[in-house]
């Protein structure tokens, strides 16, 4: 199992459109085959930065929901929003409490 975290960046007024549109997706995300866990942060400081904090089985299961329509219809829609390039981190937990 491994975390995914994306850092989104908006411009302010697409945000609303951003909410909306999750909102409609996210169960949709969430049960994608070999996703276990979806969460959206959003930054204390800058209220046009979102995380989205994601929970994968199997590196392969990423890149069938990355190759997936689901994620070609989520992405056409969320990245002409994008104020700043999206950055993407996957990670493997080394500890937790």
């Amino acid at each position: 199992m491994f975390t995914r975290i994306v850092k989104m960046e908006f411009h302010t007024e697409n945000i609303p459109a951003f909410l909306k549109n999750f909102e409609e997706v996210k169960e949709k995300i969430r049960s994608f085959p070999g996703c276990t866990f979806l969460e959206l942060y959003r930054d204390k400081n800058n209220d046009a930065i979102f995380f989205t904090y994601s929970r994968w089985n199997e590196e392969q299961d990423l890149e069938n929901y990355r190759t997936s329509a689901l994620f070609k219809e989520v992405w056409s829609i969320t990245k002409p929003m994008f104020s700043k390039r999206a950055k993407a981190w996957s990670v493997d937990t080394l500890v937790s409490l």
